[in-house]
């Protein structure tokens, strides 16, 4: 057993789609989350400058002790997951690789698209990766940079959300049968991305399934928590206001928590 928390990062609130579906898997593990909403979103910068953002956020996470670091950010592990991954000596978790096995298994055709920010599009990683597993597969990317400004806004239900939504997805639809949703920002959108899809579109929640990954590693390296805790104690820090923050939270887990700001 290993009782110390299990680290989250992200660029802003969106990584809590990962952490819920964690809570919701693994509801005996503690959780510590960094989500830097202050310089979100990541997408449009560029790859040295995400690179630092990330390290600093790593930092502040081992400063809390953790057992595991999770990149619960698409454009963070396009760029430095393998960089970070290989200097630590704990396990570094990232969403990508997740995303991209479920989709292939979910598709029917053949056409996988996935939804992401301007940095993970421009990568190709997603394309790199689900072509590694299944070459034959078709991979069409397409960026949606004003996604993580609605989520960060708590604009996701918004009837300006579904027409955002609906204005950027015009070119994806009938294109793939199952669509990644390549960012862990977007399934606060999920409903309406289902709607302008399709019903028969499969989506596949990158963060999610990295959930299930985040089980098999503990599993493996026997770092589980004691399930005679009672009451886990998550930690939530935010580089911007956390009362934006908490109301998105809040909103999103189903339970009251507590965030503190933090400068990093």
């Amino acid at each position: 057993m290993d009782n110390r928390p299990i680290g989250f990062l992200d660029s802003g609130v969106g990584g809590l789609t990962v952490a819920r579906e964690l809570m919701r898997q693994l509801p005996h593990e503690e959780i510590v989350y960094i989500g830097d909403s202050a310089r979100a979103p990541y997408g449009p910068r560029p790859a040295e400058q995400i690179r630092k953002y990330t390290w600093e956020l790593v930092q502040f996470l081992l400063t809390k002790d953790v057992k595991m670091i999770v990149f619960a950010c698409n454009t963070a592990t396009a760029v430095a997951w393998e960089e970070v991954k290989e200097q630590l000596d704990i396990p570094v978790l990232g969403v990508i690789l997740p995303g991209a096995s479920s989709a292939i298994k979910a598709s029917k055709t053949g056409k996988i698209g996935v939804l992401g920010t301007a940095m993970t599009i421009q990568s190709d990683i997603y394309r790199q990766k689900i072509q590694a597993l299944s070459p034959d597969t078709q991979v069409t990317g397409l960026a949606c940079p004003k996604f993580v400004p609605l989520v960060e806004s708590n604009n996701y239900q918004s009837s300006l959300a579904k027409k955002v939504v609906y204005e950027t997805l015009k070119e994806m639809k009938g294109r793939a049968d199952t669509v990644v949703l390549g960012c862990t920002h977007y399934p606060l959108l999920r409903p309406i991305i289902q709607n302008v899809l399709g019903q028969e579109v499969t989506l596949i929640d990158s963060g999610a399934e990295c959930a299930r990954d985040i089980s098999v590693l503990l599993n493996y390296f026997e770092i589980n928590h004691s399930r005679t805790v009672a009451q886990p104690r998550h930690l939530f820090y935010t580089t911007a206001s956390p009362k934006a923050f908490r109301e998105i939270a809040e909103n999103w887990l189903g339970k009251d928590i507590h965030v503190e700001h933090i400068t990093l």
